[in-house]
């Protein structure tokens, strides 16, 4: 499995292709530098490069790729490539060699206690916006010197969960304000908001998460009113003076004042079946370990680069 990392590994910063790659769990700071790395297996991992990596997934026989931005309080072993792992069985099982996922880890705090690791983990995941905005532009920046007769000619999907959602929109916002002209360019094929920990108004005008939609052709929004997690958050952030409801709550707040390509999905019949009893990570398998409802038209979305939906006219589904 392939992945990306500014997770600041034991022993030298700095990047040596090849070499055996420790994370360093105790740190939960954003390092600057990018890690483009291998597992091998379980808690064996090698660092490729920037170049190696793209390649490999240029060459890849996957025909799209989908990043994967995880949520708080995860752990690359415990919790991250478990999970990747069951969703590349998942999307392989649908149709082998479409989709190729691969993970994006950001330093979540490794603390006791929820609401010290949400507010620690907030922070971490506003710093790393500028280590990814990194990946961003080297990304554009090997496409540009690629040969004109072998482009890379792979899609790009982005899935972001929970706080994986304020990662993505403040990488975005990062590498707008520092490395482009003016906006983003239209990168992505399909960007789905999973239980997106982010204020409900994040993609309307004048927000920072109005590059989210500017940089995808799809953004599915999937929500629910009862996801235990993202209560645990609102209050978290009520301790600190913030009052907002969350996107992965209710949706956009008006989708009269979102773009057009926006879509909002309410997972809301069974998200607390799905993960009991937080409902939050309700986007794999049903309660009898199954692939799930959303899984099914998150996947249908990728392959066919449309969101299926009942309202047409406001954009919004029921599942």
């Amino acid at each position: 499995m392939l992945f990306i990392t500014n997770r600041e590994p034991q022993g030298s910063i700095l990047t040596e292709t090849g070499r055996g790659f420790k994370f360093d769990l105790d740190k939960n700071s954003p390092s600057n530098s990018i890690y483009c790395c291998e597992r091998l297996k379980k808690n064996k991992y090698i660092e490729l490069g920037s170049d190696v990596l793209m390649s490999r997934l240029k060459d890849s026989k996957a025909r799209q790729l989908l990043f994967f931005i995880h949520g708080f309080s995860n752990l690359p072993e415990p919790d991250i490539f478990p999970r990747v792992t069951k969703l590349q069985k998942y999307f392989d099982t649908k149709e082998p060699d479409l989709i190729q996922v691969v993970p994006i880890i950001w330093p979540c705090d490794n603390d006791l206690g929820i609401v010290k690791d949400y507010w620690d983990d907030q922070k971490s995941a506003d710093k790393s916006a500028f280590s990814f905005a990194r990946v961003l532009q080297f990304f554009m920046a090997w496409r540009d010197k690629a040969p004109e007769d072998s482009p890379c000619l792979k899609r790009i999907n982005i899935l972001a969960h929970s706080m994986g959602n304020r990662v993505f929109r403040q990488t975005l916002s990062v590498w707008n304000k520092y490395d482009l002209a003016n906006g983003v360019p239209l990168l992505f094929r399909n960007t789905i908001l999973m239980a997106a920990d982010i204020v409900n108004e994040s993609l309307e005008e004048k927000q920072d998460g109005r590059l989210i939609s500017q940089a995808s052709r799809n953004v599915s929004v999937y929500y629910a009113s009862d996801d235990l997690a993202l209560r645990s958050s609102k209050i978290s952030n009520l301790k600190n003076k913030l009052a907002s409801r969350r996107l992965g709550h209710t949706g956009p707040e008006d989708c009269s004042k979102v773009q057009s390509n926006v879509y909002a999905i309410d997972c809301d019949n069974f998200n607390n079946k799905y993960d009991s009893p937080k409902g939050h990570s309700y986007f794999l398998n049903d309660e009898n370990d199954n692939i799930g409802a959303v899984f099914e038209h998150m996947f249908k979305t990728i392959k066919t680069g449309r969101v299926t939906v009942d309202d047409d006219v406001n954009r919004k589904h029921i599942l």
